[in-house]
């Protein structure tokens, strides 16, 4: 029971975290006048990702490892899959030409590079810098679009606030996200064990989900508000922040083993993305039925994953 109460209590915190703390960026990344798209690429996307960040990053200090990458992989799929196809059920998805040509191919990169360095079952720290190196050229390349696509309007739907204000919710919302990342990392651990599931199956699933309600709750929002390129760029970027960012990072300060992450996992990542990248060129929109499948798909893949885990 207590095992439970601190899965709940874990997750609590992090999506409340992570709010306060996206909350916070997104007010100041508006005063500067950024555009909607580049909002959702970076600021938004950091923020959602934060509670994949601190519970893989946990996870491996803690010897965890398949739990961390499991937790990742997991996100990803659910990322292009649910959280797509939810909101493109919600309305139809428009997609812009650079989106479709230049940011959605970096998260198809980010996924291919992640089966590759997985080949061998490990992310050494020379996997986790290349990776890093990948991430700090796609941070270079979205900053230097960000200076050409300045946008007046970029701040509607964004909670206006003092700097002050925001910096503190930033903050608070960090303090948050690492105190419930380690009750959440401490609970699912423990009910892994006592129900015999891997700790690579919990990853792939109930921390998988978990962890990425920040980006379900985001886009699903933005789409309602007709805000599709937040909500798009909030996946997109939050794909490319998992693989590149939280890995890397993880990786270099301790090389993890993931001989519990499947082959099947890992095209299932990478298929969900690249699926989603030539919906997108159907007149760079994602369309109700589209929206549909991708949902039925992951449905699929998670009734599979749940059959062999017993």
């Amino acid at each position: 029971m207590m095992n439970v109460i601190n899965i709940v209590f874990g997750i609590v915190l992090v999506l409340w975290g992570a709010g306060k703390l996206t909350d916070g960026a997104t007010s100041i990344a508006a005063r500067m006048k950024i555009s909607p798209m580049i909002i959702g690429l970076t600021v938004v996307a950091m923020g959602t990702s934060m509670p994949e960040f601190f519970v893989s990053f946990v996870s491996a200090l803690k010897g965890t490892s398949d739990l961390a990458v499991g937790n990742v992989v997991g996100s990803n799929i659910f990322n292009a899959m649910i959280i797509v196809g939810t909101a493109a059920l919600v309305t139809p998805m428009t997609i812009s030409k650079t989106t479709v040509k230049k940011d959605i191919p970096f998260a198809v990169l980010a996924s291919a590079m992640l089966v590759l360095l997985g080949i061998d079952g490990n992310i050494s720290r020379i996997d986790a810098a290349l990776l890093m190196a990948v991430f700090i050229t796609f941070m270079v390349y979205t900053v230097h679009s960000a200076r050409k696509e300045k946008d007046s309007g970029s701040g509607e739907g964004i909670k206006e606030m003092s700097v002050w204000r925001a910096t503190a919710f930033f903050m608070l919302g960090l303090a948050c996200l690492i105190v419930g990342s380690n009750l959440f990392v401490n609970g699912a651990t423990a009910v892994a064990s006592l129900l015999g599931v891997s700790e690579a199956v919990i990853g792939l699933t109930i921390v998988a989900g978990g962890t990425s309600l920040p980006e379900l709750a985001t886009s699903v929002v933005a789409a309602r508000k007709g805000q599709c390129a937040i909500a798009m760029g909030n996946v997109i970027g939050s794909n490319v922040f998992n693989i590149l960012m939280i890995l890397g990072i993880t990786g270099i300060i301790k090389p993890m083993s993931i001989s519990g992450i499947t082959w099947l996992d890992l095209t299932v990542m990478l298929l969900s993305v690249v699926l989603l990248w030539l919906f997108s060129f159907t007149k760079y929109t994602v369309a109700r039925w589209e929206g549909a499948l991708l949902i039925t798909l992951f449905v699929g893949y998670m009734t599979w994953l749940v059959m062999h885990a017993v």
